[in-house]
Protein backbone atom coordinates (compact mmCIF):
# COMPACT_ATOMS: atom_id res chain seq x y z
CA UNK A 1 0.00 0.00 0.00
CA UNK A 2 1.17 3.49 -0.58
CA UNK A 3 0.55 6.31 1.77
CA UNK A 4 -2.98 6.11 0.57
CA UNK A 5 -4.57 8.06 3.37
CA UNK A 6 -1.75 10.36 4.30
CA UNK A 7 -3.40 12.71 6.80
CA UNK A 8 -5.84 10.13 8.07
CA UNK A 9 -5.81 7.84 11.03
CA UNK A 10 -6.19 4.39 9.52
CA UNK A 11 -7.82 2.02 11.99
CA UNK A 12 -6.66 -1.57 12.06
CA UNK A 13 -9.66 -3.35 13.50
CA UNK A 14 -9.92 -6.81 14.97
CA UNK A 15 -9.31 -8.39 11.59
CA UNK A 16 -5.99 -6.59 11.38
CA UNK A 17 -5.01 -7.71 14.85
CA UNK A 18 -5.89 -11.27 13.98
CA UNK A 19 -3.73 -11.04 10.89
CA UNK A 20 -0.72 -9.90 12.89
CA UNK A 21 -1.12 -12.88 15.17
CA UNK A 22 -0.98 -15.31 12.25
CA UNK A 23 1.41 -13.61 9.83
CA UNK A 24 4.61 -15.06 11.28
CA UNK A 25 5.59 -18.55 12.20
CA UNK A 26 6.40 -17.97 15.84
CA UNK A 27 9.66 -16.97 17.41
CA UNK A 28 11.12 -13.58 18.11
CA UNK A 29 12.92 -11.32 15.71
CA UNK A 30 15.82 -13.72 15.78
CA UNK A 31 16.07 -17.02 13.97
CA UNK A 32 13.07 -19.31 14.09
CA UNK A 33 13.05 -23.07 14.48
CA UNK A 34 15.56 -25.13 12.55
CA UNK A 35 17.51 -23.20 9.94
CA UNK A 36 14.84 -20.61 9.30
CA UNK A 37 15.52 -16.89 9.60
CA UNK A 38 12.72 -14.69 10.83
CA UNK A 39 12.51 -11.29 9.17
CA UNK A 40 10.26 -8.86 11.02
CA UNK A 41 8.64 -6.05 9.13
CA UNK A 42 6.22 -3.32 10.03
CA UNK A 43 3.53 -1.16 8.47
CA UNK A 44 0.15 0.43 9.08
CA UNK A 45 -3.03 -0.36 7.18
CA UNK A 46 -6.68 -1.33 7.25
CA UNK A 47 -7.80 -4.97 7.27
CA UNK A 48 -8.25 -5.12 3.48
CA UNK A 49 -4.74 -3.83 2.92
CA UNK A 50 -3.23 -6.18 5.46
CA UNK A 51 -5.00 -9.15 3.86
CA UNK A 52 -3.10 -8.43 0.65
CA UNK A 53 0.17 -8.61 2.58
CA UNK A 54 -0.89 -11.99 3.92
CA UNK A 55 -1.31 -13.23 0.34
CA UNK A 56 2.19 -11.99 -0.51
CA UNK A 57 3.68 -13.66 2.57
CA UNK A 58 2.12 -16.98 1.60
CA UNK A 59 3.50 -16.74 -1.93
CA UNK A 60 6.92 -15.68 -0.65
CA UNK A 61 7.04 -18.61 1.78
CA UNK A 62 6.61 -21.11 -1.04
CA UNK A 63 9.70 -19.76 -2.77
CA UNK A 64 11.75 -19.12 0.37
CA UNK A 65 11.00 -21.84 2.95
CA UNK A 66 14.12 -20.80 4.86
CA UNK A 67 12.67 -17.33 5.67
CA UNK A 68 9.81 -16.57 8.04
CA UNK A 69 8.06 -13.23 7.67
CA UNK A 70 6.61 -11.69 10.82
CA UNK A 71 4.40 -8.64 10.34
CA UNK A 72 4.09 -6.05 13.07
CA UNK A 73 1.09 -3.87 12.20
CA UNK A 74 0.50 -0.63 14.11
CA UNK A 75 -3.09 0.55 14.69
CA UNK A 76 -2.81 3.99 13.09
CA UNK A 77 -0.66 6.01 10.75
CA UNK A 78 -0.50 8.85 13.27
CA UNK A 79 1.07 6.55 15.89
CA UNK A 80 3.19 4.45 13.57
CA UNK A 81 6.28 6.59 13.02
CA UNK A 82 6.69 7.69 16.64
CA UNK A 83 6.63 4.05 17.73
CA UNK A 84 9.10 3.10 15.02
CA UNK A 85 11.55 5.84 16.03
CA UNK A 86 11.34 4.65 19.63
CA UNK A 87 12.07 1.09 18.50
CA UNK A 88 15.03 2.26 16.45
CA UNK A 89 16.45 4.18 19.41
CA UNK A 90 16.14 1.13 21.67
CA UNK A 91 17.51 -1.27 19.02
CA UNK A 92 14.25 -3.24 18.97
CA UNK A 93 13.01 -2.12 15.55
CA UNK A 94 11.92 -4.48 12.76
CA UNK A 95 14.38 -5.47 10.06
CA UNK A 96 12.30 -3.87 7.31
CA UNK A 97 9.58 -1.25 7.61
CA UNK A 98 7.32 1.15 5.79
CA UNK A 99 7.90 4.91 6.00
CA UNK A 100 5.38 7.53 4.91
CA UNK A 101 6.49 10.15 2.41
CA UNK A 102 6.01 12.95 4.92
CA UNK A 103 8.39 11.24 7.38
CA UNK A 104 11.07 10.00 4.99
CA UNK A 105 13.33 13.02 5.50
CA UNK A 106 13.25 12.58 9.26
CA UNK A 107 14.38 8.96 9.07
CA UNK A 108 17.08 9.69 6.50
CA UNK A 109 18.42 12.56 8.62
CA UNK A 110 18.41 10.35 11.72
CA UNK A 111 20.85 7.96 10.03
CA UNK A 112 18.83 4.85 10.90
CA UNK A 113 18.27 3.51 7.37
CA UNK A 114 20.56 1.24 5.40
CA UNK A 115 21.75 2.68 2.07
CA UNK A 116 20.38 0.59 -0.79
CA UNK A 117 22.19 1.64 -3.98
CA UNK A 118 24.65 -1.26 -3.99
CA UNK A 119 21.99 -3.86 -3.22
CA UNK A 120 19.66 -2.49 -5.89
CA UNK A 121 22.41 -2.34 -8.52
CA UNK A 122 23.67 -5.90 -7.93
CA UNK A 123 23.46 -8.19 -10.99
CA UNK A 124 20.84 -10.47 -9.39
CA UNK A 125 18.74 -7.64 -7.92
CA UNK A 126 15.00 -7.81 -8.54
CA UNK A 127 14.65 -4.11 -7.74
CA UNK A 128 16.97 -1.99 -9.88
CA UNK A 129 17.04 1.79 -9.28
CA UNK A 130 15.90 2.46 -12.84
CA UNK A 131 12.90 0.12 -12.46
CA UNK A 132 11.05 2.79 -10.48
CA UNK A 133 9.62 6.12 -11.59
CA UNK A 134 12.22 8.64 -10.53
CA UNK A 135 9.72 11.26 -9.37
CA UNK A 136 8.45 8.87 -6.69
CA UNK A 137 11.62 8.62 -4.58
CA UNK A 138 10.94 11.95 -2.88
CA UNK A 139 12.60 12.35 0.50
CA UNK A 140 13.83 8.74 0.51
CA UNK A 141 16.66 9.73 -1.83
CA UNK A 142 19.42 12.09 -0.69
CA UNK A 143 22.67 13.08 -2.41
CA UNK A 144 22.14 10.31 -4.94
CA UNK A 145 21.77 7.59 -2.30
CA UNK A 146 18.53 5.64 -2.04
CA UNK A 147 17.31 4.85 1.48
CA UNK A 148 13.77 3.74 0.72
CA UNK A 149 12.09 2.17 -2.30
CA UNK A 150 8.58 3.31 -3.30
CA UNK A 151 6.58 0.15 -2.65
CA UNK A 152 3.69 1.40 -4.79
CA UNK A 153 1.96 4.73 -5.36
CA UNK A 154 -1.34 6.55 -5.18
CA UNK A 155 -1.77 9.47 -7.56
CA UNK A 156 -4.17 11.99 -6.04
CA UNK A 157 -7.13 12.23 -8.43
CA UNK A 158 -10.69 13.48 -8.17
CA UNK A 159 -13.35 10.80 -7.90
CA UNK A 160 -16.77 12.13 -8.88
CA UNK A 161 -20.35 11.04 -8.33
CA UNK A 162 -22.36 11.23 -11.55
CA UNK A 163 -25.67 11.11 -9.68
CA UNK A 164 -24.75 14.02 -7.41
CA UNK A 165 -23.60 16.10 -10.36
CA UNK A 166 -26.85 15.34 -12.17
CA UNK A 167 -28.88 16.30 -9.09
CA UNK A 168 -27.12 19.67 -9.14
CA UNK A 169 -28.02 20.26 -12.78
CA UNK A 170 -24.54 19.54 -14.11
CA UNK A 171 -24.77 17.86 -17.51
CA UNK A 172 -21.09 17.78 -18.51
CA UNK A 173 -19.09 14.70 -17.61
CA UNK A 174 -15.67 15.64 -16.15
CA UNK A 175 -13.82 12.70 -17.74
CA UNK A 176 -15.29 13.53 -21.14
CA UNK A 177 -14.21 17.14 -20.73
CA UNK A 178 -10.73 15.98 -19.78
CA UNK A 179 -10.50 13.82 -22.91
CA UNK A 180 -11.37 16.92 -24.96
CA UNK A 181 -8.77 19.09 -23.21
CA UNK A 182 -11.55 21.15 -21.61
CA UNK A 183 -11.16 20.12 -17.96
CA UNK A 184 -10.18 23.49 -16.55
CA UNK A 185 -10.02 24.96 -13.07
CA UNK A 186 -12.76 27.42 -13.97
CA UNK A 187 -15.06 24.57 -14.99
CA UNK A 188 -14.30 22.61 -11.83
CA UNK A 189 -15.00 25.59 -9.57
CA UNK A 190 -18.25 26.36 -11.40
CA UNK A 191 -19.38 22.77 -10.81
CA UNK A 192 -18.56 23.19 -7.13
CA UNK A 193 -20.68 26.35 -7.00
CA UNK A 194 -23.62 24.52 -8.56
CA UNK A 195 -23.25 21.66 -6.09
CA UNK A 196 -23.23 24.10 -3.18
CA UNK A 197 -26.35 25.82 -4.55
CA UNK A 198 -28.06 22.42 -4.64
CA UNK A 199 -27.32 21.90 -0.93
CA UNK A 200 -24.47 19.52 -1.67
CA UNK A 201 -20.80 19.85 -0.80
CA UNK A 202 -18.69 20.49 -3.87
CA UNK A 203 -15.53 18.63 -2.94
CA UNK A 204 -13.96 16.91 0.04
CA UNK A 205 -10.19 16.94 0.54
CA UNK A 206 -7.89 15.62 3.21
CA UNK A 207 -5.65 18.27 4.74
CA UNK A 208 -2.37 17.08 3.27
CA UNK A 209 0.08 18.29 0.70
CA UNK A 210 -1.47 16.10 -2.01
CA UNK A 211 -4.68 18.03 -2.44
CA UNK A 212 -3.26 21.42 -1.47
CA UNK A 213 -0.30 21.34 -3.84
CA UNK A 214 -2.30 19.86 -6.71
CA UNK A 215 -4.71 22.77 -6.37
CA UNK A 216 -1.82 25.24 -6.38
CA UNK A 217 -0.44 23.61 -9.53
CA UNK A 218 -3.91 23.70 -11.04
CA UNK A 219 -4.01 27.47 -10.63
CA UNK A 220 -0.62 27.71 -12.32
CA UNK A 221 1.15 28.54 -9.09
CA UNK A 222 4.41 27.35 -7.56
CA UNK A 223 5.22 25.97 -4.14
CA UNK A 224 9.01 26.07 -4.47
CA UNK A 225 11.14 28.01 -6.93
CA UNK A 226 14.87 27.44 -7.05
CA UNK A 227 14.76 25.75 -3.67
CA UNK A 228 12.92 28.66 -2.07
CA UNK A 229 9.39 28.38 -0.71
CA UNK A 230 7.09 30.72 -2.65
CA UNK A 231 3.72 29.16 -1.90
CA UNK A 232 2.77 32.15 0.25
CA UNK A 233 4.00 34.86 -2.15
CA UNK A 234 3.42 33.61 -5.70
CA UNK A 235 0.22 35.37 -6.88
CA UNK A 236 -1.36 32.27 -8.39
CA UNK A 237 -0.44 30.17 -5.38
CA UNK A 238 -2.07 32.72 -3.11
CA UNK A 239 -5.16 32.68 -5.32
CA UNK A 240 -5.36 28.89 -4.98
CA UNK A 241 -4.96 28.99 -1.20
CA UNK A 242 -7.52 31.80 -0.88
CA UNK A 243 -9.97 29.80 -3.01
CA UNK A 244 -9.47 26.78 -0.77
CA UNK A 245 -9.85 28.84 2.40
CA UNK A 246 -13.04 30.52 1.19
CA UNK A 247 -14.43 27.21 0.03
CA UNK A 248 -13.72 25.46 3.30
CA UNK A 249 -15.25 28.26 5.31
CA UNK A 250 -18.51 28.42 3.34
CA UNK A 251 -18.69 24.60 3.14
CA UNK A 252 -18.30 24.41 -0.62
CA UNK A 253 -15.28 22.28 0.31
CA UNK A 254 -15.07 19.94 3.27
CA UNK A 255 -12.00 19.04 5.34
CA UNK A 256 -12.25 15.27 5.52
CA UNK A 257 -10.09 15.13 8.66
CA UNK A 258 -12.69 17.12 10.61
CA UNK A 259 -15.81 15.19 9.64
CA UNK A 260 -17.54 13.27 12.44
CA UNK A 261 -17.05 9.56 12.90
CA UNK A 262 -19.85 7.69 11.20
CA UNK A 263 -20.44 10.49 8.72
CA UNK A 264 -17.00 10.88 7.20
CA UNK A 265 -15.98 11.58 3.65
CA UNK A 266 -16.52 8.01 2.44
CA UNK A 267 -20.04 7.88 3.84
CA UNK A 268 -21.01 11.29 2.47
CA UNK A 269 -19.60 10.45 -0.93
CA UNK A 270 -21.51 7.21 -1.44
CA UNK A 271 -24.69 8.82 -0.04
CA UNK A 272 -24.58 11.46 -2.79
CA UNK A 273 -23.87 14.41 -0.50
CA UNK A 274 -20.57 15.38 -2.18
CA UNK A 275 -19.76 15.81 -5.84
CA UNK A 276 -15.99 15.26 -5.83
CA UNK A 277 -13.73 13.38 -3.42
CA UNK A 278 -9.96 13.58 -3.72
CA UNK A 279 -8.23 10.26 -3.25
CA UNK A 280 -6.24 7.46 -4.80
CA UNK A 281 -6.95 4.00 -6.10
CA UNK A 282 -7.73 2.86 -2.56
CA UNK A 283 -11.15 4.49 -3.00
CA UNK A 284 -12.25 1.58 -5.18
CA UNK A 285 -13.20 -0.22 -1.98
CA UNK A 286 -15.26 2.80 -0.92
CA UNK A 287 -17.23 3.38 -4.10
CA UNK A 288 -18.01 -0.30 -4.53
CA UNK A 289 -20.13 0.02 -1.39
CA UNK A 290 -22.44 2.17 -3.48
CA UNK A 291 -23.41 1.89 -7.15
CA UNK A 292 -19.91 1.50 -8.52
CA UNK A 293 -20.76 2.39 -12.13
CA UNK A 294 -21.93 5.76 -10.84
CA UNK A 295 -18.32 6.79 -10.08
CA UNK A 296 -15.35 7.72 -12.22
CA UNK A 297 -12.11 9.67 -11.93
CA UNK A 298 -10.54 12.75 -13.44
CA UNK A 299 -7.24 14.56 -12.77
CA UNK A 300 -7.08 17.77 -10.80
CA UNK A 301 -7.86 20.47 -13.38
CA UNK A 302 -5.48 23.06 -14.76
CA UNK A 303 -6.05 26.55 -16.06
CA UNK A 304 -5.68 25.42 -19.65
CA UNK A 305 -7.11 21.90 -19.59
CA UNK A 306 -3.67 20.35 -20.14
CA UNK A 307 -2.58 17.75 -17.58
CA UNK A 308 -0.16 19.34 -15.11
CA UNK A 309 2.15 17.68 -12.55
CA UNK A 310 0.11 16.28 -9.71
CA UNK A 311 1.02 14.89 -6.34
CA UNK A 312 1.47 11.18 -5.88
CA UNK A 313 1.12 9.73 -2.41
CA UNK A 314 3.89 7.23 -1.75
CA UNK A 315 5.38 5.25 1.04
CA UNK A 316 8.71 3.52 1.10
CA UNK A 317 10.08 0.19 2.16
CA UNK A 318 13.32 0.70 4.07
CA UNK A 319 15.84 -1.49 5.86
CA UNK A 320 17.00 -1.06 9.44
CA UNK A 321 20.68 -0.07 9.33
CA UNK A 322 21.32 -2.27 12.37
CA UNK A 323 19.58 -5.43 11.14
CA UNK A 324 21.58 -8.61 11.69
CA UNK A 325 19.72 -10.32 8.84
CA UNK A 326 20.46 -8.02 5.93
CA UNK A 327 20.61 -10.76 3.29
CA UNK A 328 17.23 -12.30 4.16
CA UNK A 329 15.73 -8.85 4.71
CA UNK A 330 16.85 -7.73 1.26
CA UNK A 331 15.45 -10.90 -0.33
CA UNK A 332 12.05 -10.07 1.13
CA UNK A 333 12.29 -6.36 0.47
CA UNK A 334 13.40 -6.62 -3.16
CA UNK A 335 10.70 -9.15 -4.02
CA UNK A 336 8.02 -7.11 -2.26
CA UNK A 337 8.71 -4.02 -4.39
CA UNK A 338 9.56 -5.88 -7.60
CA UNK A 339 7.30 -6.04 -10.64
CA UNK A 340 6.05 -9.50 -9.69
CA UNK A 341 5.55 -8.47 -6.08
CA UNK A 342 3.49 -5.44 -7.00
CA UNK A 343 1.45 -7.40 -9.53
CA UNK A 344 0.57 -9.89 -6.81
CA UNK A 345 -0.28 -7.28 -4.19
CA UNK A 346 -2.27 -4.93 -6.43
CA UNK A 347 -4.25 -7.24 -8.70
CA UNK A 348 -8.01 -7.59 -8.44
CA UNK A 349 -8.88 -3.97 -7.67
CA UNK A 350 -5.91 -3.35 -5.43
CA UNK A 351 -5.57 -0.21 -3.39
CA UNK A 352 -2.65 1.43 -5.18
CA UNK A 353 -0.84 1.95 -8.48
CA UNK A 354 2.51 0.29 -9.25
CA UNK A 355 5.63 2.35 -8.62
CA UNK A 356 7.62 -0.08 -10.77
CA UNK A 357 7.68 -0.09 -14.55
CA UNK A 358 5.89 -2.81 -16.49
CA UNK A 359 3.11 -3.58 -14.01
CA UNK A 360 0.35 -1.27 -15.22
CA UNK A 361 -1.90 -4.15 -16.25
CA UNK A 362 -3.20 -4.33 -12.67
CA UNK A 363 -4.59 -0.80 -13.02
CA UNK A 364 -6.27 -1.43 -16.35
CA UNK A 365 -8.47 -4.27 -15.09
CA UNK A 366 -11.69 -2.51 -16.03
CA UNK A 367 -12.49 -0.18 -13.15
CA UNK A 368 -13.01 2.70 -13.01
CA UNK A 369 -13.82 3.50 -16.62
CA UNK A 370 -10.98 6.01 -16.91
CA UNK A 371 -8.37 4.06 -14.95
CA UNK A 372 -5.74 5.31 -17.39
CA UNK A 373 -5.92 8.58 -15.45
CA UNK A 374 -4.11 6.88 -12.55
CA UNK A 375 -1.23 6.01 -14.85
CA UNK A 376 -1.11 9.39 -16.57
CA UNK A 377 -0.98 11.27 -13.28
CA UNK A 378 1.64 8.95 -11.83
CA UNK A 379 3.91 9.22 -14.88
CA UNK A 380 4.11 13.01 -14.62
CA UNK A 381 3.61 13.27 -10.87
CA UNK A 382 5.84 13.77 -7.88
CA UNK A 383 6.13 12.51 -4.32
CA UNK A 384 6.23 15.87 -2.57
CA UNK A 385 8.91 18.42 -3.30
CA UNK A 386 12.44 17.30 -2.35
CA UNK A 387 13.07 20.64 -0.62
CA UNK A 388 10.21 19.88 1.75
CA UNK A 389 10.39 16.11 1.98
CA UNK A 390 13.99 16.31 3.16
CA UNK A 391 13.17 18.43 6.22
CA UNK A 392 11.83 16.45 9.19
CA UNK A 393 8.23 17.34 10.14
CA UNK A 394 8.02 20.32 7.77
CA UNK A 395 5.05 18.95 5.82
CA UNK A 396 3.18 18.16 9.03
CA UNK A 397 3.81 21.69 10.34
CA UNK A 398 2.56 23.23 7.07
CA UNK A 399 -0.59 21.10 7.17
CA UNK A 400 -1.25 22.05 10.80
CA UNK A 401 -0.82 25.73 10.04
CA UNK A 402 -3.06 25.64 6.97
CA UNK A 403 -5.79 23.93 8.98
CA UNK A 404 -6.02 27.11 11.07
CA UNK A 405 -6.69 28.99 7.84
CA UNK A 406 -9.20 26.46 6.52
CA UNK A 407 -11.20 26.68 9.76
CA UNK A 408 -11.10 30.50 9.90
CA UNK A 409 -9.02 30.70 13.09
CA UNK A 410 -6.61 33.11 11.41
CA UNK A 411 -7.03 35.55 8.52
CA UNK A 412 -5.56 34.97 5.10
CA UNK A 413 -2.80 37.60 5.16
CA UNK A 414 -1.72 36.56 8.63
CA UNK A 415 -1.72 32.92 7.55
CA UNK A 416 0.48 33.66 4.54
CA UNK A 417 2.96 35.70 6.55
CA UNK A 418 3.22 33.08 9.27
CA UNK A 419 3.48 30.29 6.70
CA UNK A 420 6.46 31.99 5.08
CA UNK A 421 8.18 32.43 8.43
CA UNK A 422 7.48 28.83 9.43
CA UNK A 423 8.95 27.33 6.26
CA UNK A 424 11.89 29.73 6.13
CA UNK A 425 12.91 28.84 9.67
CA UNK A 426 12.86 25.13 8.86
CA UNK A 427 14.64 25.35 5.53
CA UNK A 428 17.58 27.39 6.80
Amino acid sequence: MSISRTAKTVAVLAAGAALVATSGCGGSSGSGSGSKTTVTWSTWGNPEELARFKAFEKDFGKRHPDINLKLQAVPSYSDYHAKLLTQLSSKTAPDVFYIGDDFAGKFVSAGVLAPLNDKMAAPDSKAKPEDFFDGLYGGAKKDGQIYGIPNDANPEVLWYDKQTLKDAGITDDPAALNAQGKWTMATFLEMNRKLKAADKAGSVFYNWYGSTYSMINGFGGKVYDGGKFVGNTDPKSREALKTLADGYQDKTFLVADLLPEGNGSDVQFIKHKVGFAAGGRWMIDTVKKGQQDNYDIVPFPSQTGVLMPQTVGTSFLAMNKDTKKAQAAWTFMSEFVSKDGQLLRLKGGGNAVPSVKGADSVVMEGYPAHAQTFIDTRDGGFANYPEEAGVPALTADINEHLLKLWTGKIGFDQAMNELGSLVSAKLH
